[in-house]
C-alpha cells in the first residue's frame, strides 16, 4: 500500500518528518543556547509564524473542500481550486505546515528543529513537483495558474 500508484509513499516519509519535528532532539551537543535578545526575538517570530501557518493551512483545507485528499494524486472527480488561499500560493496547506514548523523551531529556540523544518520544506518542494505533474495532466488551465501564483512561499517561491 505505501508504494501505491497515487503517491502513498509520500505519506510515509511525511509522517516520519512530522515525527522528527515533534519528537526529535531539540538540541545537539556543541550547539550553544540562544542568548537573551535572540531567544526573545525567536520566540516572538516563532509565534507569528505558528499563527500565520495555522491560518494559511486551515484556509487551504477549507478552500479545497471536497477535493481534499492526503495523497498527492488528485481525486477522480476533483475540480481545480484557484480562489481563497490558493490565490496566494499554489500549495497553501504545505506552506502553512512549513510556516508552523519553522515557527515551532523559532519558538523553541532550537537549531535542530529549524533544520527539521528545512527538511520538510525540501520534502514538500519535491512532493509538490510530483503533484503538479499530475495536476498539469488533469487540468488544462493549471499551466496558466502555475505561471501566475508562487508555489510554496507567497510572493517569493
Amino acid at each position: 500500500m505505501w508504494k501505491g500508484p497515487r503517491g502513498e509513499w509520500y505519506l510515509v516519509i511525511q509522517g516520519g518528518l512530522f515525527f522528527l519535528l515533534i519528537f526529535g532532539p531539540r538540541s545537539w551537543g556543541g550547539i550553544p543556547a540562544w542568548s537573551a535578545p535572540f531567544a526573545r526575538s525567536g520566540t516572538a517570530c516563532g509565534a507569528a509564524l505558528l499563527l500565520g501557518g495555522v491560518l494559511l493551512a486551515a484556509a487551504g483545507v477549507v478552500n479545497l473542500g471536497k477535493n481534499l485528499t492526503p495523497l498527492p494524486s488528485p481525486k477522480k472527480n476533483a475540480s481545480l481550486v484557484v480562489a481563497g488561499a490558493y490565490r496566494l500560493v499554489r500549495h497553501p496547506i504545505y506552506s502553512g505546515i512549513i510556516f508552523i514548523s519553522l515557527g515551532w523551531g523559532l519558538w523553541l529556540n532550537s537549531w535542530p528543529v529549524i533544520g527539521y523544518a528545512l527538511l520538510l520544506l525540501i520534502f514538500f518542494d519535491i512532493k509538490s513537483r510530483y503533484e503538479e505533474r499530475l495536476l498539469l495532466a488533469k487540468f488544462q488551465e493549471y499551466a496558466a495558474y502555475r505561471r501566475r501564483v508562487k508555489k510554496l512561499i507567497p510572493f517569493v517561491y
